[in-house]
């Protein structure tokens, strides 16, 4: 993950988890995965998961949880599909929302 496009970007978190397709015609999916933020600008996980349909200009996933600076963090994740070569690769730009909830 990083906070741009560019190859050369530093990265600012990781994504560990689960992407299924879940059809044989349509490249759709249900993702659960976390992100793990360096110790750089903000330390902690963020929770994300959800139904990513593809074909869908924007897709909105759900923010579950964190830990560290994102504790029981709530909120909205948007996905727009960057770049599509089909199965092998993509690249997602995520817009992510969090809510104030205490």
């Amino acid at each position: 993950m990083t906070r741009d496009n560019n190859l050369l970007s530093p990265a600012v978190a990781r994504a560990q988890g689960f992407y299924f397709y879940d059809m044989k015609n349509d490249y759709n999916s249900w993702v659960a995965f976390t992100l793990v933020f360096n110790p750089t600008e903000h330390k902690g996980t963020l929770n994300i998961m959800g139904a990513d349909i593809m074909a869908a200009q924007t897709r909105d996933l759900s923010v579950v949880g964190g830990t560290g600076d994102f504790f029981m963090a709530r909120g909205i994740a948007t996905f727009v599909t960057d770049t599509f070569q089909g199965a092998k690769y993509f690249r997602l730009k995520m817009d992510i929302k969090l809510y104030e909830c205490y």
